[in-house]
């Protein structure tokens, strides 16, 4: 605890808690996905959550600029984020705490202009939270088209793929879930997705739901890296 910084601390009666760093306070205030329980990650308990949750309510704004998650030179997401943040833009918002800014997009003052995506805030929120944020967004959906087939047969699969074509689906992705994990028939769907795409010359992605290791099984295999992912 003593070498936990102070705006990663919180007192909950006569109990303190602490957590790492920004990386650990953010895995740990999110709802319990078993992804991140496998990995060992994820909150130990509904307190420890709640406690992460509070903490990062508390927590400055600034801190979420301050301190990466992910080290600048690592990674080209993070330099994006910091080599195009407008400082005159946030100065309005430099003050807030992620509790204050949470309140702020909640409130009736704050329109879809003004709205951004907010990752941390969205983890003190309910989905009522989110859907009321949601509504002041113009949004220009698009749709997922999942051609499944219980024994993944491959004329059943494009057979469905065509059909939802025909009503206007999978501008977003055309994704399968495949009714078995096997590294031979993921990569096969893949392909059999990548050739339609080309064939037809269809403007979206695609996608083959499996485990992510069985994934970089497949790429090393020679799926289409492009085309091989975990949705």
């Amino acid at each position: 605890m003593q070498d936990t910084p102070h705006q990663f601390r919180f007192a909950l009666g006569t109990a303190g808690h602490g957590f790492a760093d920004l990386k650990a306070l953010l895995v740990k205030a999110s709802p319990a996905r078993s992804g991140n329980l496998l990995a060992g990650v994820a909150a130990t308990s509904a307190e420890e959550r709640m406690v992460a949750q509070m903490t990062l309510a508390a927590l400055p704004f600034t801190v979420l600029f301050n301190d990466a998650v992910v080290p600048y030179e690592d990674d080209e997401v993070t330099r994006l984020i910091i080599d195009s943040h407008d400082a005159q833009a946030f100065a309005p918002l430099r003050h807030l705490t992620v509790g204050d800014f949470r309140n702020w997009l909640l409130s009736e003052a704050v329109d879809s202009t003004i709205l951004a995506a907010a990752a941390a805030v969205s983890k003190l929120m309910r989905n009522q939270d989110l859907i009321l944020v949601a509504k002041k967004c113009h949004v220009v959906t698009a749709i997922r088209l999942q051609p499944n087939h219980p024994t993944d047969d491959t004329s059943g699969i494009a057979a469905s793929l065509l059909d939802g074509l025909l009503y206007g689906s999978g501008d977003a992705v055309i994704g399968i879930n495949p009714a078995t994990d096997s590294i031979e028939q993921v990569t096969h769907l893949l392909h059999l997705l990548g050739e339609m795409i080309a064939r037809y010359a269809i403007s979206t992605q695609s996608c083959v739901l499996t485990h992510v290791t069985n994934t970089l099984v497949a790429i090393d295999a020679g799926a289409n890296r492009t085309r091989a992912r975990r949705c």
